[in-house]
This record gives structure tokens, C-alpha cells and sequence, in this order.
């Protein structure tokens, strides 16, 4: 990668096309249901939480799932939490590949609707409790589903925007989820944000520049996480270089040269991202509660 191709920031270009359909899904279908299950991503909680959604659940109780925390930095995942509680807002952490926390989210649905509940046993009704999940796609929504149902009744597979209908799952005879479509919005207008879509998979490649992403990825993990980078990558110097500069000395470590000797930052690019979504360089996360993430939304 040449320096003077670089960018301060990737830009994402996304054309949602089905999104609208299946946001009007959502909007037809949160009046059918008690509460709404909220999955993001906890390595990024802030950018994967789509502004549109408020609007459209409003004041319907809410739970947060932080998903995929066994890929979050768990001291940062710890604040997110009592963020989210300091906020009246109920969150659990969940890794939806192993099980690991998706067995307390029975109980926590049922802690969330406690005084819903009493009501119905005061009048001698035993009442199935409805729930909608909803996320951004990639977030591991249908994978979630089938650990808590205990059943393959999601499609899954490790791309975005594979799920594209309105499923029910019966989980027990008190709790029936409905799996909705994972939907972002059309435009992100803080660049922030659709890098970090961009980092973890939200977002497909195909409409990315691979190697401008991985340069900053490389830039930001050069700052926050340097230990973890040096480590992974065998990487002597990291403090004050620039992501480009990382890519190129981390393709050359690893041996991945093009003609010429030239440093091969495209195959480069496309392990350290393989290797950042899959946990292999660490426990890592994007974004925390008390920073300012330049999203132009409001913090949970």
C-alpha cells in the first residue's frame, strides 16, 4: 500500500436494499410482542446499535445482549454493563457460539416483565411471554436463537443479512421468540461508526477498500491494544506509527511479499481482519462507555 493512497477514515458505502422492507417488518410486529431482545456486538455496543430501532420499540421493556463477549476486552465489557444499568436498562452478556451466558436469558426476559407476570398469576392467567430479537446483521442473532431454543430453528451462516423473513421459536411452554432480519441504517454519517460495522463483518467486504480498513484497524489496535499487535504480529516498534506502516511491517513478518519484494498488504489485509473477527489477537474492544465515540447519538 502506497502512503499517499492512506485515509483518516474509511468510507463505507452501503446500499441497505431489503433493510426498508424488514424495518417495516419490525414496526408491524413490536405491538405482538411483550419486550424486545436487543443483540450488539460488545466489542463495539454503541455502533452496533441502530438509532432507528428507538423509535420504533419506544417504550416496550428492553433487554441488552452484549453477544460475542468472549471477543471483547472483559474489563471494558464490565463498564458497558453498568452503563447500561446506571441507564435502567437490563443487560447480559452472551457468547452465542459457545452457550456461554444464553441460559440465563429465560430468567432475564422474566426478571424484565416481573410485574407483568405477577398480574397475570393475580388473575389466575399463565401467560406466554412473546419476544422479539432484533440486531444489525452479523451479530449473531440466529445463532443466539438456536442456542436458547436448544434447536437449529435459525438459519445461520457467518455473513450478513442471511436471515430475511419473520420466524417464531417456541423456547418453553412460557416463552415464544420472534427472529427478525438484521437491519442497519442507510447512510452512516460519523465515519467512526462504519469502520467499526466495517472491522467486525456488519458490512460486507465487497463494498469496502479491504486494505484502508485494515490500515486503520492496524492504527487503532496500534493504540489501544499494542501489546496484543506486537505479540500476534512479531512487531518490534509499534508506538507512533501509522497503520499503513504496521500493515506493510506485519506482511513482511509474516513473509507475504508480491513482486519486487514489495510488501504484500492485500493478503495482508485480509488475515488480520479474519484474524480480528476471530478472536485470534486478542480480547478486544472498539469502543468505551466514557469515551467520546463521535457518534452523533445519544450513549445508551
Amino acid at each position: 500500500m502506497d502512503k499517499d493512497n492512506t485515509r483518516d477514515s474509511v468510507s463505507v458505502q452501503w446500499f441497505p436494499g431489503h433493510m426498508k422492507k424488514a424495518l417495516r417488518m419490525i414496526e408491524d410486529s413490536v405491538k405482538l410482542v411483550d419486550i424486545v431482545a436487543e443483540l450488539i456486538d460488545a466489542r463495539i455496543p454503541l455502533s452496533s446499535r441502530n438509532p432507528a430501532l428507538d423509535g420504533i420499540i419506544g417504550s416496550k421493556p428492553r433487554l441488552i445482549i452484549l453477544n460475542r463477549c468472549d471477543l471483547a476486552d472483559p474489563a471494558v465489557t464490565r463498564l458497558w454493563k453498568e452503563s447500561f444499568s446506571k441507564n435502567g436498562l437490563l443487560a447480559l452478556e452472551t457468547d452465542s457460539k459457545s452457550g456461554k451466558g444464553v441460559g440465563g436469558f429465560s430468567a432475564a426476559v422474566r426478571e424484565a416483565l416481573r410485574e407483568k407476570l405477577e398480574r397475570s398469576a393475580e388473575k389466575g392467567v399463565r401467560k406466554t411471554l412473546k419476544c422479539m430479537v432484533v440486531g444489525i446483521p452479523n451479530v449473531g442473532k440466529s445463532t443466539f436463537i438456536n442456542k436458547v431454543a436448544k434447536k437449529k430453528a435459525a438459519a445461520v451462516a457467518d455473513r450478513p443479512g442471511v436471515t430475511r423473513g419473520k420466524m417464531w421459536i417456541s423456547v418453553d411452554s412460557g416463552l415464544d421468540l420472534l427472529d427478525t432480519p438484521g437491519v442497519l441504517w442507510p447512510r452512516f454519517d460519523d465515519p467512526f461508526i462504519g469502520e467499526n460495522l466495517a472491522f467486525t463483518g456488519a458490512v460486507r467486504d465487497a463494498v469496502v477498500d479491504t486494505e484502508a480498513l485494515a490500515s486503520r484497524l492496524m492504527e487503532r489496535l496500534g493504540a489501544d491494544y499494542p501489546a496484543l499487535l506486537a505479540s500476534r504480529y512479531k512487531l518490534a516498534e509499534t508506538e507512533g506509527k501509522k497503520g499503513w506502516e504496521l500493515l506493510q511491517a506485519a506482511a513482511r513478518k509474516r513473509g507475504f511479499l508480491a513482486s519486487g519484494g514489495e510488501a504484500d498488504t492485500e493478503r495482508m489485509s485480509a488475515v488480520l481482519l479474519d484474524e480480528f473477527r476471530g478472536g485470534v489477537i486478542g480480547r478486544i474492544s472498539l469502543e468505551k462507555p466514557q469515551a467520546q465515540c463521535r457518534a452523533a447519538r445519544e450513549e445508551p
